[in-house]
């Protein structure tokens, strides 16, 4: 029996406990709309991602304009992928690339660094991640 990639992923994560970019277990990132990679909610990455998917990111409209307007239209619905389009508020695991991007751009979203996969690390510097964490009251 062959097993599906997200499920393996998922398995291996629950196996592994991958780290967030604070050291601590990976916490998920949104399951509705169902983000990462894999689908399976948490910013993991592997082989397959050449995109880098770790960044959980809250949705803004500005970001999400400035996404569309780099060829990467986030807001539209695509059903023939189960993919919903996004709107502001919306958490998803972002690009490492768009969302350096985005931080180069002055409109980078706010992150979830708990949510934030440790890999995202090796693309953006701690200190603009702590810059841009979301802070809960």
């Amino acid at each position: 029996m062959r097993w599906p990639g997200h499920l393996i992923i998922y398995l291996k994560h629950i196996m592994e406990k991958e780290r967030n970019v604070l050291k601590t277990e990976l916490k998920p990132c949104c399951t509705n709309p169902m983000t990462g990679f894999y689908r399976n909610g948490f910013c993991q990455t592997g082989p397959q991602d050449r995109g880098k998917h770790v960044i959980c990111a809250i949705m803004t409209a500005e970001f999400l304009s400035f996404s569309k307007s780099r060829g990467n239209d986030l807001s539209t619905p695509v059903p023939q992928y189960q993919f919903p389009g996004l709107k502001p508020g919306d958490q998803w695991c972002l690009c490492a690339s768009r969302w350096k991007e985005a931080l180069d751009a002055g409109c980078a979203p706010l992150v979830i660094l708990e949510a934030t996969h440790e890999s995202a690390l090796q693309y953006i510097s701690f200190e603009d991640l702590l810059e841009y964490k979301l802070v809960l009251d």
